[in-house]
């Protein structure tokens, strides 16, 4: 009797991975999905930083730009163009932005091998939208659940071999989660409270919640989404502040 309960349906057991991340592609808006320019995002964020996450601390004022890469074989490397503030009041938390070459902190430029450290512990959702290129293998695993919803689950592995987990809702074909082995721990992100913009049909979830090792680090809400509007590429160049 206890095999019987795991799946829902002969159908849904018989879905490949490649199925269900088509599923998951045209339920989160089909091509303009995969293939967005930009992205602009504001809310707020609980943010419980390493070392000491017993002190987190409310960024009432939290925004991110993203300029999409048309191709991408790496899941832990930088692509595209992104910048993210955080600021509590007049007081800046962080900064940090990546304008296609350099990266940028509230300090200003970041050198090398500390910029790709950050970013690798960071990057890996957006993976998916190249999920069903050329080169990419595509792995079903056991179902699970997320947050109650069932799941399927499905490792990508790209080009570099970086392996990368979604869970994907059985019904809705939503991505609710994604997990990723960092310098930090295992990384997981979840993703809930669902919204589709209008008219483009782009779905992005409005609290994202972030785990290293197990432990919550952030706690995000974003209250405000734009698709493919314009954006100026000196946002993604923080200089030095001056100092009086």
């Amino acid at each position: 009797v206890w095999p019987l309960l795991l799946c829902n349906s002969a159908s849904a057991a018989d879905l490949t991975a490649r199925e269900i991340v088509g599923k998951a592609h045209e339920a989160a808006g089909g091509e303009v999905w995969r293939r967005p320019q930009t992205l602009l995002l504001e809310g707020s964020a609980t943010l419980c930083q390493e070392p000491d996450r017993e002190r987190c601390v409310v960024a009432e004022n939290y925004r991110m730009w993203r300029v999409f890469p048309r191709a991408s074989s790496n899941a832990r490397a930088a692509n595209g163009q992104v910048r993210i503030d955080a600021k509590s009041g007049l007081r800046v938390l962080f900064q940090v932005s990546y304008d296609g070459v350099n990266t940028y902190n509230q300090n200003g430029l970041v050198p090398n091998a500390e910029a790709s450290k950050e970013w690798s512990e960071n990057f890996g959702f957006g993976i998916i939208r190249f999920a069903l290129d050329e080169g990419f293998k595509l792995t079903r695993l056991p179902d699970d659940q997320v947050d109650g919803f069932a799941c399927y689950v499905v490792s990508v592995k790209d080009l570099s071999q970086a392996h990368t987990i979604f869970a994907i809702d059985r019904a809705s074909h939503s991505i609710r989660r994604v997990g990723f082995q960092t310098s930090r721990g295992w990384h997981e992100r979840i993703y809930s409270h669902f919204i589709t913009l209008e008219p483009s049909g782009f779905q992005q979830p409005q609290r994202v919640r972030l785990y290293y090792s197990g432990v919550k680090s952030n706690d995000i809400w974003w209250q405000v989404a734009q698709v493919n509007s314009p954006i100026d590429p000196s946002m993604f160049v923080i200089k030095r502040p001056r100092l009086n």
